[in-house]
Order: C-alpha cells, then structure tokens, then sequence
C-alpha cells in the first residue's frame, strides 16, 4: 500500500505540474531522508501531493527507479538526475548533466560556467560513467556520449553530418541550419521523437573541442559500465 500511495504521488506530481523539474527532484530526495506526512509543510513548498504515508528510503528508490550505485568523486548527488531521466524529463536531466561536468571539471569551470575542452579530461572517470549508465538505461539506449561517440565514428569526424544524423539541424525553405538553443529552443525532449544521438547537448559555440573531448573522455577505453 505504501508503495502504491508513493508512486501516486510520483504521478500526480507529474500530471499536475508537468516532469518533475529540478526542485521537485530535490523534494523527492529530501522526503527519502525525512519521511511523508499528512501535514508535511514540505510538501506545500515544493507543490506536491498532500499524501499521508511513511515510506522507507529504500521503499522511495525503488519507486523512482533509482539505481543505488551512483557514483561520483567529487560529491555530485546524481539521484536528481536518475529521476528526472526515469520520469521523462529530458531537458531537466540536460541541464544537470551540463551542471555536473561543470562541477566535475573543477574550480575553473565552475568560477566561468563553463568548460574549456582542455578540461575535459579533468572529469572524474566515476562520474563519466554515472552519467553515461543513467542516460543509457532510461533511453533505452537512445542517448549519451557513448552513443553520439559511435555515430560521430560512422560519419567519419565530419561534424556537419554529424549534425545531420542525431538530428541537430533543420531546415527552413530548403536552407539547413542548426537547431536553436536559445530563445525558442528548438530541440526535441521526447524519448519517442527524437532521433538516436540527439541527447545530451553539448555546446559548438566555442567550436566542436569539447564534444569530441567528452565522445573521446579516456574512460571509454575502461570497463567503465562495471
């Protein structure tokens, strides 16, 4: 019964509000660690279900579908990503990857927002593959690095046809152009629509460095998916 009333929370949370967005992630993980209650003032906070249970922290993971193994070493809390990917949130589960390689890489990128493909390598092998093996297991096996990193092989380096094959172009009275980011962002977030390779983004403003240091990250020579 616990678990029923918990993933009717799950739902509800997702229906009324749309995917779970960061913030409610971070609800699903504090309740994981204080438990539900009818008078939750949490719950009123992040704008979720009223429900009155208790469930158990391993009860709540399993709800979500959160694998329990999510490793970093530099302190990264990747359940927030495990949910948004496990409930649908695509381009939630983007942004945090964006977020986490930033932190990952170290005091630079996090003072400038952003990472110079230079520091790339600097990315914690754990935390490479926490990312890969969550995105990997909640798209079926559609997106992530390692899955761009083969097409890009396929068409032999050539970013332009790269582009066109995981569907980061489009075009407009037979003039192709790259997807926009910002502004009216023009990429897909549906597991079913997009095309293979399509997620996770990786910006070329600064040039195609840094995709081909993350689709070339050393840790896809170890046994990385143990």
């Amino acid at each position: 019964q616990k678990m029923l009333l918990l993933w009717q929370l799950l739902s509800l949370a997702s229906v009324s509000h749309g995917f779970l967005s960061p913030l409610k992630c971070k609800a699903m993980k504090d309740f994981r660690v204080d438990r539900f209650s009818s008078n939750s003032a949490d719950a009123l906070k992040y704008g979720l279900p009223n429900l009155s249970l208790t469930a158990t922290s391993e009860e709540t993971q399993f709800a979500v579908d959160t694998p329990s193994d999510l490793k970093s070493e530099v302190g990264i809390d990747y359940v927030p990503l495990a949910t948004m990917l496990s409930t649908g949130d695509f381009k939630g589960a983007d942004q945090f990857t964006r977020e986490a390689i930033i932190k990952a890489a170290g005091e630079g990128p996090q003072k400038r927002g952003f990472v110079y493909w230079s520091e790339a390598k600097n990315i914690p092998f754990a935390d490479m593959a926490t990312i890969e093996k969550l995105w990997l297991k909640y798209s079926n096996g559609k997106f992530g690095w390692t899955v761009q990193a083969e097409i890009w092989r396929r068409q032999k380096g050539d970013f332009e046809n790269f582009c066109g094959a995981i569907g980061w172009n489009t075009k407009n009275e037979e003039i192709e152009r790259k997807l926009r980011w910002f502004g009216a962002n023009e990429f897909i977030y549906e597991l079913e629509r997009a095309p293979k390779g399509h997620l996770p983004l990786t910006s070329a403003l600064r040039g195609t460095q840094l995709l081909k240091a993350l689709l070339h990250h050393p840790v896809w020579e170890t046994d990385w998916k143990e």
